[in-house]
């Protein structure tokens, strides 16, 4: 099954379809974020994502013990409401943004959080949904995007197999078979060691899905490894220049090493090709270093072969060395040079 998303077609031959998130790596700044979606279309991005909800459609302002982070990460000791009232995107500002984007050819879509967003977002008539990792309990809500019929691309990192099973049957139950599972490790910055890049042919063959990457690692080792485990779609965080600060500066990537991303991913593309056992034209030149028979000393008529005057060497001019065997004790019929080449007719 293809799915179509904007221009690009995601299927089991097509390239890898490679998301900057913005996110939070705005500044507060519509200029900002407009030279940030530039940048991302300059380094190799076929999409700009962004996420769309207030700190009121996903909590609530209040600081008692639920409603503080604690639990390892970076940004413990505030509140959910605080650090959502920092990282939001302004709705005011995502069309102007989808208009910037698409007029420069880049896919833009975003990242709902509630029903308002998803219906804002249809007057904005984006082409995909994102559903965040955080999300994808959420079975109403994936049904109310998926009723939409537009794909789903939906991460999966604090989701455990029932949980996926349930948001994948939630789309279907709509109508909608348009879905992308993203394999996620829902740690800012992740661990290499907890990445676990295997579920992704193992989450492909389970749902029967297309699959992909959303990584928050440091670096591109990651999402260049998961293209040769399956990964048609990778979404990576995107930021102009990490001064900016912000909640997802840490672990987003610069416009140059994005590049290098995208470019590694399109090298690793290449790489893995197709099955391929044919002799091309290259592969018939080379094989003249491979191994064959040699004489290596001077042998009169009438001698025998034997394995110091016979040898299998480089270059490819002589008999196949599987012949060797069959060879040795065999008379010559002729003087041979060393340096010769072995031919069934100097064989008696």
């Amino acid at each position: 099954m293809s799915i179509t998303i904007g221009d690009f077609t995601i299927d089991n031959n097509s390239k890898t379809f490679i998301i900057a998130e913005l996110s939070a790596n705005h500044g507060h700044d519509i200029n900002i974020a407009k030279k940030t979606i530039k940048a991302a279309k300059e380094s190799g991005a076929d999409a700009i994502k962004v996420q769309t909800y207030t700190a009121d459609t996903l909590t609530i302002d209040c600081d008692n013990e639920y409603f503080k982070l604690d639990s390892g990460t970076i940004w413990d000791g505030r509140t959910l409401y605080d650090l959502y009232s920092e990282a939001y995107t302004p709705w005011e500002w995502q069309r102007e943004l989808m208009e910037y984007a698409r007029s420069i050819g880049l896919i833009f879509f975003s990242t709902p959080f509630d029903k308002t967003a998803v219906d804002f977002l249809e007057e904005l008539e984006v082409p995909v949904y994102k559903v965040a990792s955080f999300e994808i309990m959420d079975i109403p809500l994936i049904e109310y995007i998926a009723s939409k019929g537009k794909p789903m691309i939906m991460s999966t990192g604090v989701a455990s197999l029932s949980d996926i099973e349930q948001a994948v049957d939630a789309c279907k139950r709509m109508g909608n078979n348009q879905i992308i599972l993203l394999k996620c490790t829902s740690a800012y910055p992740a661990k290499i060691e907890d990445v676990n890049l295997n579920t992704i042919p193992n989450m492909k063959d389970t749902f029967g899905v297309e699959v992909g990457l959303s990584d928050h690692t440091l670096g591109i080792t990651v999402p260049v490894v998961s293209i040769a485990l399956g990964a048609k779609v990778i979404e990576k965080h995107f930021i102009l220049d990490k001064s900016i600060g912000g909640p997802d500066s840490s672990f987003s990537l610069e416009p140059l090493e994005f590049k290098q991303m995208v470019d590694s991913v399109r090298d690793a593309e290449m790489a893995l090709g197709k099955v391929d056992y044919s002799m091309n034209e290259k592969k018939k030149n080379s094989r003249i270093l491979g191994r064959s028979l040699f004489v290596v000393k001077d042998i009169k008529a009438g001698e025998a072969f034997t394995e110091e005057n016979v040898r299998s060497i480089r270059p490819s001019n002589g008999l196949a060395p599987k012949y060797f065997s069959e060879i040795i004790n065999r008379k010559a019929t002729t003087d041979i040079a060393r340096g010769t080449p072995l031919s069934w007719d100097k064989v008696k």
